[in-house]
């Protein structure tokens, strides 16, 4: 429902903050205070038409916010809309927002996040549905009717069903048709993929390889720098020459030394320690270098294998990837491939065979899907029938019409018939009026406007409330067309559809406005040398004088009649059932 509405700058209106409360909320006032006004805000708040003609007159933009309390039927799919779009997420609550602008930049917002125009609109047709001058209702929407008809016929069950049965279908033909496809392309491909794994085991790669070669490449290229450079080192570490001692022998000097001084300071044997540590590691260091020169050689057949090899790597970078572990990986899936297309005869047979035993298991369930909704099209369509009669339109016909689209690849009936089916069957479904005797069915899109759209909507709204999930409905001017009699009536059947629903009316008829469990009165008024509108919630002897005025001048007389007309519409609430 709607819990907030604040505007400002938008048409008449400079600056509104409302709060609303569930149920029947009831705009009245005079003509052209700004009832239509309020509901062309909140119809450009879910996203629909806003131009710059709107902003106030003075002001740079036009800005209308919304706090919604979101229904507990409807929280998963707005949740999965929040979570997709990445947007702030409340189990209970959601916010929108728009802002018109004098430049053109238009700005929607969802929980303050600004998002574009369709999202906006996305989520609002979960929340509000409006009947007035616009057509934003979901009920003119032919793609609504089939989800109408089968929330009224309650078929989750056999629609859920069917739709198992329909996903296995469509993932059974998704694997079959790529599968074809790799069959198609087998000719070409089972020789380049034999060639290109074979290429690629023949080489024995190894991870790290490359690396390896490398260095052994480098020490190879190097080598008789590399034994100089080993014979100068251990010339001074531990061969020595003529005139100088090594540094080995001349360490162990200094350890000898040190040994002496030992036993003079026996403080100082930790000089010592380090010293004979200093000597043990050049020892090491020796052995270690000459081991490693003993594994120095030129070996031009060693280098020349070597770059062969580093050669023959390069070769397979350039054809299969950048690494030795990208060129392994795409022999992964080289073979991967190879058995796909050694098996695709196997298994499109399989496919084959699946596809069929699922074709006719999903024509059982959408036969019986679509008998459960012709059964209940007849219930639907005489409950609607029964609504218009007590809405001065008996002669009225309404027709839930079920159609089934020719396809050649579609399902095969009983009859013979292939027709295209869906992820929701083989039912094509759209509501049908016949207002008057006479002139025919026609879609509901295409009937007059005015009391007669209104009060048939009315009726619709009252028999599928139960199914519709839309919580905030929105009529305006409903009382077009029709007196104080059915006035009453209509107000009856807006009072039981608010009570699964929270049903905003604006009218100007009295009898329909005393049902209102919330009253707002839309006035506009003269504020320097600018039009403003105000909005006042009535209670009490406010409402009973607003009745009064709405049934002609303010007197003793008028007075009396409203209070009578409240007390007549408390019996009739305080004894009804909801519908």
């Amino acid at each position: 429902m709607l819990e907030e509405l604040r505007i400002s700058n938008f048409a008449i209106i400079e600056e509104l903050n409302l709060r609303f409360e569930p149920g029947l909320v009831i705009l009245t006032g005079e003509t052209g205070a700004g009832k239509s006004i309020l509901v062309d805000a909140l119809e450009a708040l879910i996203g629909g038409k806003a131009d710059t003609t709107t902003i106030r007159s003075g002001a740079d933009k036009a800005i209308i916010e919304g706090d919604f309390l979101i229904p507990t039927r409807l929280r998963n799919p707005l949740l999965e809309i929040l979570r997709r779009e990445e947007l702030d997420e409340d189990s209970e609550h959601i916010s929108l927002g728009r802002e018109i602008r004098l430049n053109g930049r238009h700005v929607a917002r969802v929980n303050g996040r600004v998002v574009n125009l369709a999202i906006l609109k996305e989520i609002g047709e979960y929340l509000v549905d409006i009947h007035g001058q616009s057509e934003h209702l979901s009920l003119l929407k032919v793609n609504q009717h089939l989800r109408l008809l089968d929330n009224y016929a309650k078929n989750d069950d056999l629609r859920a069903e069917y739709q198992k049965l329909y996903h296995q279908l469509m993932e059974v033909r998704r694997e079959r048709n790529h599968l074809r496809q790799i069959e198609q392309e087998a000719a070409r491909r089972l020789d380049m993929l034999q060639y290109q794994i074979s290429e690629i085991e023949n080489a024995h790669l190894k991870p790290h390889e490359e690396e390896a070669l490398l260095a052994e490449r480098n020490r190879l290229a190097n080598a008789e720098n590399l034994a100089t450079l080993i014979q100068q080192s251990l010339l001074l570490l531990d061969e020595g020459s003529p005139e100088h001692a090594s540094i080995l022998e001349q360490m162990g000097e200094v350890v000898h030394h040190l040994s002496n001084l030992v036993r003079f300071d026996s403080s100082q044997g930790q000089l010592l320690e380090t010293a004979e540590g200093i000597f043990d590691q050049i020892n090491d260091l020796v052995r270690t270098l000459r081991s490693y020169g003993e594994e120095i050689e030129y070996n031009p057949k060693r280098l020349d294998f070597i770059e062969e090899r580093l050669n023959l790597i390069q070769s397979l970078k350039r054809k299969y990837g950048n690494t030795l572990e990208a060129i392994l990986s795409y022999v992964q899936d080289a073979r991967r491939e190879l058995e796909e297309i050694n098996s695709a005869s196997d298994r499109l047979e399989a496919l084959t065979r699946a596809e069929l035993d699922l074709l006719e298991a999903l024509k059982e369930a959408a036969l019986k899907l679509s008998a459960n909704r012709r059964q209940h099209s007849y219930t639907l369509a005489q409950a609607i029938e029964r609504e218009l009669a007590q809405l001065n339109m008996e002669k009225a016909r309404f027709q839930v019409q079920i159609t089934h689209c020719a396809a050649q690849d579609g399902l095969t009936l009983e009859d013979g018939q292939k027709v295209s089916f869906a992820l929701n069957g083989i039912d094509h479904v759209e509501f049908l009026i016949a207002p008057n005797p006479g002139e025919g069915f026609k879609p509901l899109v295409k009937i007059a406007s005015g009391g007669e759209t209104s009060r048939l909507m009315l009726a619709l709204k009252g028999v599928l409330a139960a199914a519709d999930d839309v919580p905030c409905l929105i009529f305006d001017e409903i009382d077009q067309g029709i007196g104080g009699r059915v006035g009453t009536i209509v107000g009856e059947k807006l009072w039981h559809l608010a009570r699964r629903h929270q049903v905003f009316c604006v009218t100007h008829l009295p009898q329909l406005a005393a049902f209102g469990d919330q009253h707002l009165l839309v006035r506009k008024k003269i504020v320097g040398d600018r039009t403003v509108t105000e909005v006042q919630t009535l209670s009490g002897e406010q409402r009973v004088e607003e009745l009064a005025q709405m049934m002609g001048n303010l007197n003793a007389a008028t007075l009396q009649s409203a209070r009578e007309l409240l007390q007549l519409v408390r019996q009739k609430v305080t004894h009804a059932s909801p519908s």
